[in-house]
Parts: C-alpha cells; sequence; structure tokens
C-alpha cells in the first residue's frame, strides 16, 4: 500500500492512554483515525512507510498465528539485514527492532487461517508522527526508519521488492511474475 494520507490507527488492543493528543487535534494536523480490526495497539502511518497486508491462508501444519506474526518479523529483519543492519524482535512484544528502536510494527487479523492485515516498516517515513502517540504501547522504545539509519533516503520500490521476495522466501511461496511483472505468491 502506497501511503499519501497521515493515519492513526488502533487495534483491538488499543488503550486510550496511547492516543497523546484529541482526535481534533488529530484532524487539525491532517491526520485520520481510525479503528482498525486487527491485533495490536495504536501505530502511525504516513508517507515513506510500507504497509504490507498479505493476505493468505496459512496452510496446514504451519497454523500458528504467534509464528505467523514471528515470520513477518524475520521478513523485516531480513531486509533490515539487506540494507547493514542487525535488527531483531524482544521478548514479549510483536515488531522488528533496531537497537531499542522500532523499525516494523505488526497487527494481524487470522479468521479461519486467512490472513489481513500486517505489518508497517519505516523506510523514508517523518518520524515527527509518533510524536502523537506511544507507539504499540511501548514507552521505552523510541521508532526509527531505514532513512534515519542510513542518513539518506531510501529507494521506497526497492524496499518493497524485498520486502515481497523475503515474505515469499520466509513463507516458503515459490515466486512468480504477474502480468505487471510484480512478483506474487503461489500455491
Amino acid at each position: 500500500i502506497v501511503l499519501e494520507a497521515l493515519a492513526v490507527t488502533l487495534g483491538r488492543n488499543a488503550r486510550t492512554e496511547n492516543l497523546l493528543v484529541s482526535e481534533e487535534r488529530l484532524l487539525s494536523q491532517g491526520v485520520e483515525l481510525f479503528e482498525a480490526g486487527r491485533g495490536g495497539d495504536v501505530t502511525y502511518h504516513g508517507p515513506g512507510q510500507v504497509v504490507g497486508y498479505p493476505i493468505v491462508e496459512i496452510p496446514e501444519g504451519r497454523r500458528d498465528v504467534h509464528r505467523y506474526v514471528r515470520e513477518l518479523e524475520e521478513v523485516m529483519i531480513r531486509v533490515c539485514a539487506d540494507y547493514g543492519f542487525a535488527a531483531r524482535r524482544i521478548a514479549g512484544k510483536s515488531g522488528t527492532f533496531v537497537g531499542d528502536n522500532k523499525i516494523g510494527a505488526i497487527g494481524v487479523r487470522v479468521s479461519r487461517w486467512v490472513t489481513s492485515h500486517g505489518f508497517a516498516f519505516n523506510v523514508n517515513t517523518n518520524l515527527s508522527g509518533f510524536d502523537l502517540i506511544v507507539p504499540c504501547g511501548l514507552r521505552d522504545q523510541g521508532v526509527t526508519s531505514l532513512a534515519k539509519l542510513l542518513g539518506a533516503e531510501v529507494d521506497q520500490t526497492e524496499v518493497e521488492d524485498r520486502l515481497i521476495s523475503r515474505f515469499l522466501e520466509i513463507m516458503d511461496y515459490p515466486a512468480r511474475r504477474g502480468r505487471d511483472q510484480t512478483p506474487v505468491a503461489s500455491r
């Protein structure tokens, strides 16, 4: 998903104290507020962020929501490694971190083993939008982006391609090319 607008989304587990400003203030800054049917708490979405909402049926033998979340984390960990950064998980917290700063958030929904929602990966994101919230309810972690880590803007399309490639690799889907030459999963 390519983001043109600014938004704050509230997951099913969102806590009101993690929204640091009123809805009126959000709107006055051009930020829309949405309740989302995904897991997780509060997160910010804006231009420069890759939002991936894979819609896949989790195959038998892999039907574990926590495993799927760990696999999405692994996708982002490997993309960070592609750019020379050691990303990691933090026990008890979903998402991907470089040092103590979150670079990728995860909020999924799984119904009848079909996934929806997914992840938000900060590429060239203006991080000031995160000042409006306590990202994912994590008061002791900051937020970062690939651009901040590299000290320069990153080719967004290249990152999107790497995320798709790593997703297909982690999920063990063979890559094939669609009509528009975009890699798509096939089973």
